[in-house]
């Protein structure tokens, strides 16, 4: 374990912790950042995607993290320093003091993802989702109940963004995903991999648990409020959640916790 006491903000081999809050809405070079112990267990870990270039720690919490530290690879630069400084690098107050940085390496692109998933395969399809809580909790979800991929058009959020993944509690870096192109293209590359498409609305035709999960089945969950466009909905089956009558609203990542389990379930 090859611990490094830091004592100044400034120390250059730390920039990409620099102002974390404004960067994460530029990105860092093919970086990203991941925090807190839930997290940092899943990305020093084996079911871990992705590589982890270094980690940052408030040096109060070093020895109560023994068990967490031992299973990093002995090449990998562990970062120490007093609260005020991990503070002055981070541009806030880190409460957590656990922060490492993950290279997102070269992903697959979207055909590469379709193409790479089994026979019998559960994908999740969020469409227009940018909220960083709802993307980090239908990673959460997939992770939980074992989804093959999640498949993001363009105009969702990145699952690697901070946000995300803290909330996915490293969901994001467990389940394959690629995030390209349109709906209306996503949609077609699935039909053409031969998925039955099931759409979550509110005024689905077919209730959650009529629905027997096809050998290759995809959700499709839309944004809050607007739903998925009408022109996803004509080429898909669409499914609702039965409800208290007068009341036919959830959080779309509560859905997608729900509607998983019932198609896991039925795999």
């Amino acid at each position: 374990m090859m611990l490094i006491p830091l004592t100044s903000p400034d120390d250059p081999r730390i920039d990409a912790y620099r102002v974390i809050k404004e960067r994460d809405l530029v990105g860092r070079g093919g970086r990203f950042i991941v925090e807190g112990r839930t997290v940092l267990d899943v990305a020093l870990s084996p079911r871990n995607r992705f590589a982890l270039e270094s980690l940052l720690l408030a040096e109060s919490r070093v020895d109560a993290l023994g068990s967490l530290l031992a299973q990093a690879p002995p090449e990998l630069p562990i970062y120490t320093a007093s609260q005020a400084i991990l503070d002055g690098i981070t541009g806030f107050h880190i409460h957590r003091g656990l922060l490492g940085v993950g290279l997102r390496g070269a992903l697959p692109s979207m055909a590469q993802t379709i193409e790479a998933l089994p026979e019998a395969a559960l994908v999740v399809v969020p469409l227009g989702i940018a909220n960083h809580d709802n993307v980090g909790g239908i990673m959460r979800n997939a992770a939980a109940f074992g989804a093959d991929a999640a498949l993001f058009d363009f105009a969702s959020c990145d699952p690697l963004y901070r946000k995300a993944i803290r909330v996915s509690v490293g969901g994001s870096l467990v389940v394959p995903f690629a995030r390209e192109g349109s709906a209306e293209a996503l949609v077609d590359r699935l039909a053409a991999a031969g998925f039955e498409l099931l759409a979550l609305s509110p005024a689905g035709e077919t209730t959650l648990g009529e629905v027997q999960p096809a050998r290759r089945t995809a959700l499709l969950l839309g944004a809050e409020g607007p739903g998925l466009p009408g022109a996803i909905l004509a080429r898909t089956r669409t499914v609702r959640i039965p409800m208290s009558a007068g009341f036919d609203s959830l959080n779309v990542a509560t859905t997608s916790g729900i509607a998983l389990h019932a198609l896991a379930g039925g795999r």
